[in-house]
């Protein structure tokens, strides 16, 4: 892939899914000289997309990474490989010139088994890449938080990562780099809020307080998707347009949430990440999403899913008077529904269809 000598596309080993993306990919068929993987999008909003990447697409992703990072270095591989995510891990270490560890997902992610991997990892440098769930689970586990103490890097995206997890990575050494990308841009390019080089971070339609569509251009955004070839998201070549809202504030990316995601209630919007960021607050909530859910009379109401953190109870009302607080009675939770889990799409995103459809 790398040396540009054949094309590939990744797929997952759930048969419905391997029938989904050949169909929608046209695996089998004729394409581009210069495209070496097709990638699947995490499809939030119904048949994922393939983003079309070549070796330089990919060999760029991989140099800046190195750079941003401090030098090239051995990875370890803890992500499933058919999102970029993972993919991306075994690249880089390839591209430097080592062969990846690879973590068995197989039965799940086990910390022990992690924290195994990680000692064994060998390379002038070591990097491993995680998402928040499995950050959780690792900073449950002693051996596992020291094992990430002695890397030089642990990155983690694919969702977004609760400010109270976070700060516990950090109080407890881990040497953690938030990730922010995509499919479209062969994964991270903004690291901590600050492009890779090469990176540029445009706001598109900005309001009052800053905050418009984010547009990412760089040597390693896609050349489109496939079979899709007048997308609008690529419209500019070399430039891909997000569904993702923010804004940069001296020089610092900041994403606020998706536009293809925001509940409109009474007539007036509520993004849902912002209010999940009060409600992770909560010392009583481990997780949360929050959905717009059809209410006839407000046309969405604003719902409230949480996983409670281990030995807690969560309490509805504080949650509920603490959002009004913060951002005002129409962006209140009108429920508050407790789960033992989030259901999760691609690499730990939350499936917010998924979410929705509990209430229908």
């Amino acid at each position: 892939m790398l040396a540009g000598e054949a094309s590939f596309a990744p797929v997952p080993d759930d048969p419905r899914e391997q029938e989904l993306l050949t169909g929608a990919f046209g695996i089998g068929t004729g394409i581009d000289d210069d495209v070496v993987l097709v990638i699947a999008t995490s499809g939030s909003t119904g048949t994922p997309k393939g983003s079309q990447h070549t070796a330089a697409t990919l060999t760029a992703s991989a140099q800046a990474t190195a750079t941003h990072l401090g030098g090239p270095g051995a990875w370890l591989l803890a992500l499933p490989p058919h999102h970029i995510a993972g993919l991306q891990v075994l690249l880089r270490s390839l591209a430097a010139g080592f062969t990846p560890a690879v973590l068995d997902l197989a039965a799940g992610f086990h910390p022990d088994a992690f924290a195994d991997a990680l000692e064994a990892l060998d390379g002038p440098r070591r990097y491993t890449s995680l998402v928040p769930t499995q950050l959780r689970k690792a900073l449950d586990s002693p051996r596992a938080v020291a094992a990430l103490t002695g890397v030089d890097a642990l990155l983690v995206g694919g969702a977004a990562t609760p400010p109270a997890l976070l700060h516990k990575a950090i109080d407890a050494g881990i040497p953690l780099v938030r990730t922010y990308g995509m499919s479209e841009t062969a994964g991270g390019c903004v690291y901590d809020g600050i492009p890779l080089d090469g990176v540029q971070i445009e706001i598109v339609d900005a309001g009052p307080d800053g905050v418009g569509r984010v547009s990412l251009s760089g040597p390693m955004v896609a050349h489109g998707y496939r079979l899709l070839p007048d997308h609008p998201a690529f419209a500019h070549a070399r430039s891909f347009r997000t569904d993702d809202l923010g804004r940069v504030v001296d020089g610092v990316l900041q994403i606020t949430g998706r536009a293809d995601e925001a509940i409109s209630t009474g007539g007036l919007t509520v993004v849902p990440q912002v209010v999940e960021a009060v409600i992770a607050d909560d010392p009583a909530v481990a997780e949360c999403a929050v959905v717009g859910v059809a209410d006839e009379r407000l046309g969405e109401k604003v719902v409230a899913v949480v996983v409670p953190a281990p030995g807690m109870t969560v309490d509805a009302h504080r949650i509920q008077d603490a959002v009004t607080d913060r951002l005002g009675r129409y962006a209140t939770p009108r429920e508050v529904v407790t789960v033992a889990a989030l259901p999760l799409r691609g690499p730990g995103k939350i499936d917010r269809r998924a979410l929705r459809t509990q209430f229908d």
